[in-house]
């Protein structure tokens, strides 16, 4: 499976209801969705129950005034309503067979989900590219004090600055890093309509 970004165009055409774009949105999340429902729903209708609800949240958040203001978080927003669904759906199976919040909480799986490990994995590879590509200095001082969560002290040190001065640092390593992340995600097109 192809795993893809998005765009504002893509959100664009969603919103606009191009019926391509839809059945491209409806296609890949679909399968995804089946991936993370297979092993927590008993039945095909309720996994289809639960990716309908899904698609009509999503589709209805698109389309709605404040809509979506992030189209590269596309793919966490379905992961997260997919989720709610998914609770709500616990929850309500609850009422009509006695099953308490304790034991449907159980029932969500907590390992991670393959939406979820895609999302992640394709969100460290973009940091990752992003990191490579500043300054040697914003690498070190960002790869120290948030991937590897060392002292603050102990970066001063290694740095040999005060720990005003790292704040500093820092605040120009983040605006650096935000400057060609963005530029990047902006950048990647979606790789939608191919199987349109």
């Amino acid at each position: 499976m192809n795993f893809e970004t998005f765009d504002d165009s893509y959100v664009d055409r969603l919103r606009a209801r191009d019926a391509a774009t839809e059945g491209h949105f409806v296609r890949y999340f679909g399968e995804l969705m089946t991936l993370k429902l297979r092993s927590r729903v008993r039945t095909s209708e309720a996994m289809d129950e639960v990716k309908q609800e899904t698609f009509l949240r999503v589709l209805t958040l698109v389309r709605s005034a404040d809509g979506v203001q992030q189209a590269e978080r596309l793919g966490p927003l379905v992961n997260a309503i997919c989720n709610h669904v998914l609770l709500e759906q616990y929850r309500a199976s609850q009422r009509v067979s006695g099953l308490d919040d304790a034991a449907a909480e159980q029932l969500l799986e907590v390992r991670p989900n393959a939406l979820s490990v895609v999302i992640t994995s394709d969100t460290r590879r973009v940091v990752r590219q992003v990191l490579d590509e500043l300054k040697e200095r914003d690498q070190r001082v960002l790869r120290a004090v948030f991937l590897e969560e060392r002292d603050k002290d102990e970066v001063c040190r290694e740095f040999g600055v005060e720990r005003e001065y790292l704040r500093v640092l820092l605040h120009r390593a983040k605006g650096s890093f935000r400057t060609k992340y963005l530029k990047l995600v902006e950048m990647k097109p979606a790789k939608n309509l191919r199987q349109a």
